[in-house]
């Protein structure tokens, strides 16, 4: 008799679990329609599949990386008391400030893209 007593309580345990789940899939898929309702009236930016994409993405590590040597190549410099080094950090920021001005808003809009700001509030010309 123990036993008939165990499988009911495994069956009305699981039964209310898959209800939740259920009922949790239909809540997720009711908000996710207001929300998408809300972002084509224009009420909110969209950024659902943005933060849906950056949280399984590697890009935003390799960005900061990517802009961190010539912070770290300028701290060297300093650090090492090298003048030779120092001269060489000038010449590459200097080279660089020289580019191309829709090379450096090509830059700029990449690594904004992928942290998910506008580029175009970041790039204002003098």
């Amino acid at each position: 008799m123990a036993w008939f007593n165990l499988v009911g309580m495994a069956f009305k345990a699981g039964s209310h679990i898959y209800q939740n789940r259920q009922k949790t899939k239909m809540l997720m898929s009711d908000a996710q329609m207001r929300h998408a309702e809300k972002m084509s009236r224009g009420e909110i930016e969209y950024s659902g599949k943005v933060l849906e994409n950056n949280s399984k993405d590697w890009k935003d590590e390799f960005i900061l990386i990517l802009l961190s040597v010539p912070i770290v190549m300028l701290g060297f410099a300093v650090w090492s008391d090298n003048p030779a080094h120092m001269e060489k950090m000038k010449l590459f920021f200097e080279y660089f400030s020289q580019l191309p001005f829709w090379y450096q808003t090509i830059f700029v809009g990449v690594i904004a893209s992928v942290y998910g700001l506008k580029a175009t509030d970041l790039i204002k010309r003098k």
